[in-house]
């Protein structure tokens, strides 16, 4: 699994970083639906709607977070995240 292609993920909240590291994938509810976010992803800006937020780290684990009102940046193997609320789950 070296070739393991990761993504720079970045969850913020209004008043503080919720999150940030490599990761494998990215799985978020958006207004229109759940996108799940991998290394080569087209670019994107999509309008977060209320729920979690999984991030598969390059070892297997999962790292999930609550979020509520934002919204979701895919560009260049980086994933931001930038929400009204949001809150480590797990």
């Amino acid at each position: 699994m070296a070739d393991v292609k990761s993504l720079a993920v970045s969850v913020v909240a209004a008043d503080h970083e919720v999150w940030s590291g490599e990761a494998r994938q990215v799985v978020a509810r958006t207004t229109i639906g759940e996108i799940g976010i991998l290394a080569g992803h087209e670019p994107v800006l999509g309008i977060l709607a209320s729920g979690q937020v999984r991030v598969t780290l390059l070892d297997g684990s999962v790292v999930t977070a609550s979020a509520d009102d934002g919204f979701l940046s895919v560009q260049n193997d980086t994933v931001t995240i930038v929400a009204g609320t949001a809150h480590l789950v797990s």
